[in-house]
């Protein structure tokens, strides 16, 4: 690996879906907080599975990622 910062796509997309539905989903009550919440966990299946085809390492670059989008925040 030449370069390992982080850049848009493979999965950026997906995992800014992920962090909004998360933030949003705190912010309801009852069973579709549960639903919601599974869907945002969903959606990092694909930046996870697009690091398992590379050989990296899934959990470290995930948690990697959601830490970015995190200090990113919304917009």
């Amino acid at each position: 690996v030449q370069n390992d910062s982080v850049v848009a796509g493979g999965g950026a997309i997906e995992m800014e879906l992920s962090r909004f539905l998360r933030d949003y989903s705190r912010t309801i009550p009852g069973k579709q907080q549960l639903l919601i919440g599974a869907y945002a966990k969903a959606l990092e299946i694909i930046p996870r599975q697009l690091c398992d085809n590379a050989g990296f390492d899934a959990t470290n670059i995930l948690n990697k990622l959601r830490a970015k989008h995190a200090q990113v925040g919304p917009g």
